[in-house]
């Protein structure tokens, strides 16, 4: 394939540092770096100055922090979308919107072809190659883990010291890090092992539960049709409330996540995650549609969070079963105004108590004492007609005793 100019997914990590010299030295073309601020904050110069040296003839670094978390990780909360009931998608989430960046900044520089430093075996490579396929269908994707010799980290690390290339992976320490505004993830080394317990030092945003304060504190998070919209009372901007909440969370331990999940394409790997802000978001809300959608709704709901984790995680951000969950994740949203109370204490994050505007919950109905709204003769009528198929099943069958 002959390319004269590609635009690559550039984040200065080990991968697409390498990737630079790699297509100019076997596609013989330019290379315009793309690196993309989701919130890791990077120095952006400095990012920049690193892809020109290694031989990019121009270089981008897009600061779309308020985006990714309005338009993309509040979208996300709404759908309640937790990818195998563990995994908050910290990755997947920014992938579309990366990918989105490149796209555009190819179309205006005149490239021909895209590239990206996915490896073969993850689930970034669909991520990346799905938003390209919807917003820039015309251009070739060139993927060089599937093409180059390079089998390992340990030959990739050789290769960026065979040229020179300043990398933030050793041999000793070869974590594969990935960090946004939403969470930081950790694979590779020994997480390899499923077996082996994560090492302390690894972790750079939370704080090990056991060292945590010994007091616990108390968080106020509002919502407005579902939107996080201020913290303890304090209206934030979206990536302002999850910076406060972060650190909120991270303070207290809140956030670890260790687990074996099903990669789309088929393997099971493990990661480490640190979701701080994230889990008291998702566990507010959550908190919040049990007192608000009723029965029915609320677990068709469940089947819906599910669904679109898994569009998240598989890269089918702009795909039309999204944007149909879409109207009905607006529509529940509805009436999810109000407020939940979460107390964080040694690494978790507790609900103490929650009020909505329009909450279906009524202490009259609920309560043991004496009410004049619910005549408890008639849950006899309604035991006898839910069980009616449990009685004659049971007949059929010589169950009488």
């Amino acid at each position: 394939m002959k390319v004269n100019k590609v635009a690559l997914a550039y984040s200065g990590g080990l991968d697409t540092s390498i990737i630079i010299p790699w297509l100019k030295e076997n596609y013989h073309c330019e290379v315009v770096a793309v690196a993309v601020d989701v919130g890791q904050k990077d120095d952006g110069e400095a990012v920049k100055a690193k892809a020109l040296k290694s031989g990019a003839i121009e270089a981008y670094y897009l600061d779309v922090t308020e985006e990714f978390i309005k338009d993309y990780v509040f979208y996300m909360v709404r759908a309640g979308a937790v990818y195998e009931g563990k995994y908050l998608n910290g990755t997947a989430i920014a992938r579309p919107l990366i990918a989105k960046k490149v796209a555009e900044i190819a179309l205006q520089t005149g490239c021909d072809a895209l590239s990206h430093g996915c490896t073969g075996k993850g689930n970034d490579q669909v991520r990346f190659e799905l938003t390209f396929q919807a917003l820039a269908p015309n251009l070739p994707v060139i993927a060089p883990w599937r093409e180059w010799e390079i089998k390992g980290r340990d030959q990739a690390i050789d290769y960026a010291n065979q040229r020179g290339i300043p990398i933030p992976v050793t041999k000793e320490k070869p974590y594969s890090m990935d960090r946004n505004l939403w969470h930081i993830s950790y694979e590779g080394g020994i997480l390899e092992d499923p077996a082996k317990e994560p090492p302390k030092e690894m972790f750079l945003t939370t704080t090990d539960p056991k060292d945590a304060p010994n007091e616990p504190e108390y968080v106020v998070l509002d919502f407005d049709k579902g939107i996080p919209s201020a913290v303890n009372g304090e209206k934030l901007s979206p990536a302002k409330l999850v910076e406060e909440l972060n650190r909120l969370g991270s303070k207290h331990g809140v956030g670890r996540v260790d687990i074996v999940e099903n990669r789309l394409v088929g393997m099971k790997s493990r990661g480490v995650y640190e979701t701080p802000g994230g889990t008291i978001l998702m566990t507010a809300h959550k908190e919040l549609e049990y007192l608000v959608l009723d029965k029915d709704t609320f677990r068709f709901k469940e089947l819906v969070s599910q669904k679109y984790a898994e569009i998240i995680y598989y890269g089918l951000w702009w795909s039309p079963l999204k944007k149909a969950l879409d109207a009905f994740i607006e529509s529940t949203s509805l009436h999810m105004t109000g407020w939940v109370k979460l107390k964080l204490y040694k690494g978790s994050a507790t609900i103490v108590g929650r009020a909505a505007e329009k909450s279906l919950y009524s202490e009259e109905l609920a309560t043991f004492n004496e009410d004049a709204i619910y005549n408890q003769k008639d849950a006899a009528g309604f035991i006898k007609l839910f069980g009616l198929q449990t009685k004659i099943a049971a007949k059929l069958a010589g169950l009488n005793l």
